[in-house]
C-alpha cells in the first residue's frame, strides 16, 4: 500500500506533496477524512509506536496541558483518534516502510 495522511491547511504537507511524485499514492485528508481505528491500528502495525505518531507540536497539546501528564500508548491512541491534529504528518507509507513527521529531526523510518 502506497498512502499518504496529510493536512492540508499544513505548508510544510503541501510542499512535500508538491516535491514528491504522488500519483501512486493513495492520498487522505485528515481534517476532512478523519483516521479511522483500524487505519491507526495499521499504522501501529508498521511503528510499533503511537506516541511516534503523536504530535507534540499541536496547539492542544499544550492547552490540554497533556506535557505535565504521563502519557500511556492507549492514551495517545485515543487523543489521536479524537482529535486529527496529534497525527503527526505527513505519514507516508511505502509499502512497508513508513515516513512520519516533516524535518529530519521528526522523521522516523520503520519496516
Amino acid at each position: 500500500m502506497k498512502k499518504i495522511y496529510y493536512l492540508k491547511t499544513c505548508d510544510t504537507c503541501r510542499r512535500i506533496l508538491k516535491e514528491m511524485n504522488t500519483s501512486e499514492y493513495i492520498l487522505q485528508e485528515i481534517k476532512t477524512e478523519p483516521i479511522t481505528v483500524k487505519q491507526l491500528d495499521e499504522l501501529y502495525a508498521l511503528t510499533k509506536s503511537y506516541e511516534v505518531l503523536f504530535s507534540k507540536m499541536a496547539k492542544k497539546y499544550k492547552q490540554m496541558d497533556l506535557k505535565s501528564q504521563i502519557l500511556t500508548e492507549n492514551d495517545y491512541r485515543q487523543l489521536i483518534l479524537d482529535e486529527y491534529t496529534f497525527l503527526k504528518r505527513p505519514v507516508v507509507i511505502n509499502e512497508k516502510e513508513v515516513l512520519i513527521g516533516n524535518t529530519k529531526k521528526r522523521i522516523s523510518f520503520s519496516k
